[in-house]
């Protein structure tokens, strides 16, 4: 079984047996900067999608955020971050709480900011498929984590027929006009029967977007960044070795909500690994190692100044897993891998500065978080109705760092002087014993219904930063954190790890056959030692003046999650050559609570619907698209969340298909209108400049053109 195969069917072992037809719009920017093509189709359900290549090219001239282009998804939503490192948000729980592979492998945080994100490396230009499973997760897919998974592959290897050498390939371009963004991407494959070798590259780039209405210039939006990877096969009989490496550039990246600026990212990774069947069974074996070089300062929106903020990290992994069928009725899957970061944080002194010198101020000295991980896991088909899926793992977290320093050692830097002490003289090294399961159950009760079943006990352990921040003053503190509040965050070396137990639900109904679906997927997580913000104090300014921010130091607390999602489609028009018409809707509603406190949970997405309507004939595609979101006035009053009004938001786009070329012209959010992201944060690009604190705007009109073609 392929690596492909085999993700793929770990991941619909947590999903519907057989999945509907759903076509699902991703409409205008759900939560990210950018607009979306509002023509997607997706193969999938409320409880899980799969976006392939031909869904991702039509959101790619709307989109450079991968994550962004996941959130037309029932439950899914992404975070603000810059234009292409928006993170994914699984059901109320963030990126950090939830499995996100490339390739298969995990990327590790590298930054204090989580500014370049997994999906960050990924580019929907050059991207093959996107599986997304919102429910309950097979242990198989991986350990660390308390929710859904996120699973990106890049195009399997294609091979040819005979020894001669055949070629391959496809490109692209797009144009947005808000913001002046543009792209291309190229990929060429060589191959034969035996041998294939793919390259594939890519570049984008923005300048600051403008918010509908009268919202005006959004400050700290701009970037640009290239990808290029290659990828070599070798294939005999059954067997398959693959090796695969890259290297992303990107020169700058604003964080609107951020206090800092990503100025360079450098990251080069390579990847290998080798599958083979047999008679018995099926093996395969990984191996990937990840440098990233990153660096952090201030863009022109928040100048004038400068603090540079330096991160390197090496990443190495190795995993091995066996698929062994018992029966014609039971097949065993066993795992065992093993996961080493390590992060150096320091921060070069800034000359001139009393604060920001003399010396170099060490955040986190050579950092390390080692995971070893195994786990067995059972699949039972009762009969061809009744599937089921039983997992246990285990997982061992081992994290340890050195010592830390100030900037120096002046009265104005006496809370950092003395963290860095009383940092130093503890004992950093902390180990987990991480024990997690899932049982997942699909029973198709008759040919035109579905009920998938799920509960799991999942455990996550603290990331370096989550325990290890020790910076008391208020500049240091406010350099931590990932959740665009303006905040300030200190680590906890008395962390616990997080520990979720979930129950999810889907009903599928209908199906491509009856001309309508629909499906219902009530879910419920209840977490222990969630790691929240706990209140230390106000944070002043330099005159001694309260400012809008708060100092909060990582905690553990509790917390529930509950929701619904629903998505339905019907066909309202069906011709002949695949004409047709087609109208889709979706719809979310979740609520998240923090246990200890009795408040709100930060981030947690409002009542939001989606529908869309979307006629083909002949090569021409015709669509348009509404999206509503509720206003949010359940906020995280620790972190002075802002309110965000409700919204609504129209998209039209056509689309020609002229023989193997490809063209889309959309108008994204049409009406112009002015709006807030309920995720997006402040918009601390925009106080720099202004002295105004505003929750950050969503993007305005944008015409945007692609173009695409295969060969």
């Amino acid at each position: 079984m392929s690596r492909t195969h085999s993700l793929r069917a770990a991941l619909f072992a947590g999903c519907s047996l057989s999945f509907a037809f759903i076509a699902q719009p991703a409409l205008a920017q759900h939560e990210g900067e950018e607009g979306q093509d509002p023509n997607i189709l997706v193969t999938g359900h409320a409880a899980g999608a799969v976006f392939d290549r031909e869904a991702l090219e039509r959101g790619q001239a709307g989109s450079s955020d991968t994550a962004e282009l996941l959130s037309q998804l029932p439950g899914v939503d992404a975070a603000t971050g810059g234009g292409f490192s928006s993170m994914p948000v699984i059901r109320g729980l963030s990126q950090q709480r939830i499995s996100i592979l490339v390739d298969g492998q995990l990327i590790d945080l590298s930054c204090p900011n989580d500014m370049n994100t997994p999906l960050s490396y990924t580019d929907p230009q050059t991207v093959a498929s996107v599986q997304v499973l919102a429910g309950v997760s097979p242990v198989s897919l991986g350990g660390d984590n308390i929710g859904g998974i996120v699973a990106v592959s890049s195009a399997p290897p294609r091979f040819g027929d005979g020894t001669a050498i055949t070629l391959s390939g496809s490109a692209s371009a797009f144009y947005r006009s808000n913001g002046d963004g543009f792209g291309g991407s190229l990929s060429l494959t060589a191959a034969n029967a035996s041998f294939s070798a793919t390259y594939s590259g890519s570049y984008t780039q923005s300048d600051q977007y403008h918010g509908g209405g009268g919202d005006g210039l959004v400050r700290s939006t701009e970037y640009a960044k290239t990808d290029h990877a290659l990828a070599l096969a070798y294939r005999d009989g059954m067997a398959l070795v693959q090796l695969r490496g890259g290297f992303q550039f990107s020169p700058y990246e604003g964080f609107v909500n951020q206090a800092m600026d990503m100025v360079s990212n450098k990251s080069w990774f390579v990847n290998g690994s080798f599958e083979d069947s047999f008679d018995w069974g099926s093996v395969e074996l990984t191996a990937a190692y990840r440098d990233t070089d990153h660096v952090m300062n201030f863009l022109e929106d928040k100048l004038p100044g400068a603090m540079p903020m330096n991160t390197e990290v090496h990443s190495f992994d190795m995993a091995g897993k066996t698929e062994l069928p018992l029966s014609m009725h039971d097949t065993l899957r066993l795992g065992a891998e093993y996961h080493h970061q390590w992060l150096d944080d320091y921060w070069p002194p800034v000359a001139g500065s009393m604060m920001m010198g003399p010396n170099m101020f060490v955040n986190i000295n050579g950092g390390t978080r080692n995971r070893a991980g195994a786990h067995v896991e059972w699949e039972r088909h009762w009969s061809s109705a009744l599937t089921t899926t039983a997992g246990l793992r285990y997982d061992r977290v081992a994290m340890n760092t050195g010592d830390v320093a100030p900037y120096g050692t002046s009265m104005m830097q006496l809370a950092d002087v003395q963290a860095a002490a009383a940092f130093n003289a503890a004992d950093r090294q902390r180990t987990d014993n991480n024990v997690s399961y899932s049982l997942l159950a699909s029973w198709r009760v008759s040919d035109m219904a579905t009920l998938e079943a799920g509960f799991a006990h999942k455990v996550r352990s603290p990331n370096l930063y989550e325990r290890y921040a020790w910076g008391r003053g208020a500049m240091a503190s406010r350099m931590i954190g990932w959740y665009g509040d303006g905040n300030g965050y200190v680590g906890n070396l008395d962390l616990l790890p997080e520990k979720a137990d979930t129950l999810s639900l889907a009903l599928n109904l209908g199906g491509g056959a009856y001309g309508w679906s629909l499906d219902i997927a009530p879910h419920y997580t209840r977490v222990d030692d969630y790691i929240d913000g706990q209140f230390l104090q106000v944070l002043t300014n330099m005159m001694g003046m309260p400012t809008p921010f708060v100092q909060l130091q990582f905690a553990n607390q509790d917390a529930e999650f509950y929701g619904v999602d629903v998505a339905g489609t019907v066909e309202l028009f069906h011709g002949e050559g695949g004409n047709g018409t087609s109208l889709a809707l979706a719809a979310s509603w979740l609520r998240g609570d923090n246990l200890t406190d009795g408040g709100p949970l930060y981030r947690q997405m409002p009542f939001n619907a989606r529908a869309s309507l979307v006629h083909h004939q002949g090569a021409l595609e015709l669509s348009a698209g509404l999206e509503w979101v509720a206003e949010k006035t359940r906020v995280d009053a620790t972190r002075n969340e802002p309110v965000t009004d409700d919204y609504a938001l129209v998209n039209i786009g056509v689309a020609y298909d002229a023989g193997p070329v490809r063209f889309s012209l959309t108008a994204n959010n049409l009406f112009d209108s002015a709006y807030a992201l309920p995720l997006g944060g402040v918009s601390l690009g925009d106080y720099k400049a202004t002295g105004v604190l505003r929750p950050v705007p969503g993007r305005g009109r944008s015409i945007d053109f692609g173009i695409s073609t295969r060969f």
